[in-house]
């Protein structure tokens, strides 16, 4: 079984009556004129590669079928709130997928559409799971620097450097950290961005921002690898954040690891 994700992006302009379709799906398409609405769907399938083929589905045809159905709809949506002045909160966008989930519904054969996602902004999604009815999936993404050295006091020093590499500079060094926090929630959920960002802040990102994390961080007395701060993260907020689902931190942009709890 094979999970083929693919990344539609597309621009809403709330109060033209014209569409600028253009002709670069990479940036967006419908390509919006001005100050536009910028939205990426995420369509998640799984199925099995045909052996012909190689292909799960054609991505051109998830495009063609996901802007002919899908676009249409949110963009219209979207119109005739901004139209009527009414804010559009987070059940919505949830309504949002949902009529998402239903026009790709059996367009794809055998191929099983398993979550559609709605990339509000490089920082926020929201998501579903199209077989847990009742579920949504929002994730953030925070940043925060911090230093840390690897290192193992039970081993010698040739030992560390071994291991550990770079990473055992005595003097320590620093990274430009990414945590993204999931929670699972219900999708009638009146859920604000603003007290789920502050709780974040509050219990998590004050502790270790511009800090050492060998020595200036109470509690933590782990190596600091990427492994372990997903660890502390997670036991620093789940007593905090309802329906904490998972906690990613990027060390680098080709380094993150993801923990989901006990």
């Amino acid at each position: 079984m094979h999970k083929l994700s693919r990344k539609v992006r597309f621009s809403i302009n709330p109060f033209l009556t014209d569409v600028s379709v253009g002709s670069n799906s990479f940036c967006a398409k419908p390509s919006g004129e001005g100050l536009a609405i910028y939205l990426e769907l995420l369509i998640s399938l799984a199925g099995q590669a045909h052996p012909d083929t190689g292909f799960v589905v054609n991505v051109v045809d998830i495009d063609s079928c996901a802007r002919e159905t899908v676009v249409p709809i949110i963009s219209d949506q979207i119109k005739q709130r901004y139209r009527l002045g009414q804010h559009i909160d987070f059940t919505q966008l949830v309504y949002l997928l949902e009529l998402a989930q239903e026009q790709l519904q059996g367009k794809f054969g055998k191929t099983i559409t398993t979550d559609i996602a709605l990339m509000l902004n490089p920082n926020r999604r929201i998501a579903i799971d199209c077989e847990e009815k009742k579920m949504t999936y929002y994730s953030e993404k925070f940043e925060f620097a911090a230093m840390h050295k690897l290192w193992n006091d039970k081993f010698s020093d040739k030992k560390n450097l071994e291991i550990f590499g770079k990473c055992a500079n005595k003097a320590g060094h620093g990274h430009n950290y990414v945590l993204e926090v999931t929670v699972k929630t219900p999708r009638n959920t009146d859920f604000r961005y603003g007290a789920f960002e502050k709780v974040i802040d509050d219990n998590l990102i004050s502790l270790i921002d511009h800090k050492n994390l060998n020595t200036d961080i109470a509690g933590f007395n782990e190596n600091p690898t990427v492994e372990n701060i997903a660890v502390f993260a997670w036991k620093k907020l789940v007593e905090k954040v309802g329906g904490l689902f998972s906690v990613t931190v990027w060390e680098t942009d080709k380094t993150s690891c993801t923990y989901y709890g006990p």
